[in-house]
């Protein structure tokens, strides 16, 4: 009787940590990819280093080129696109631009 409720318990906890760890955590993984992937020249991205720039070129290799400064620029992978951070850049310039209309 008190096997049968051990292994109910454990059954219990992987259940759990599957439904509130393992599956949302691939879930990002899997936006993040789509994300990356749909992602086109002329757009202002941030790296997950933190960087923001402009993606000026898509390179066949899979890498991006990003204009950081004026004619200054880098070599990037895909994967190294913060989607989070990019989606905040872009709502904190939409809420700028925004404030300085209703300015004006």
């Amino acid at each position: 009787m008190g096997g049968g409720m051990g292994v109910i318990f454990m059954v219990g906890m992987i259940a759990v940590m599957y439904f509130f760890m393992i599956r949302p955590q691939a879930k990002r993984a899997k936006e993040q990819k789509k994300f990356s992937e749909s992602i086109t020249v002329g757009e202002d991205i941030v790296t997950t280093a933190g960087i923001h720039g402009k993606i000026t070129r898509a390179n066949d290799n899979g890498t991006l080129q990003i204009e950081i400064s004026r004619n200054t620029f880098m070599t990037i992978e895909r994967s190294a696109i913060s989607m989070e951070m990019t989606n905040s850049a872009r709502k904190n310039n939409t809420a700028t631009v925004a404030t300085a209309e209703a300015k004006a």
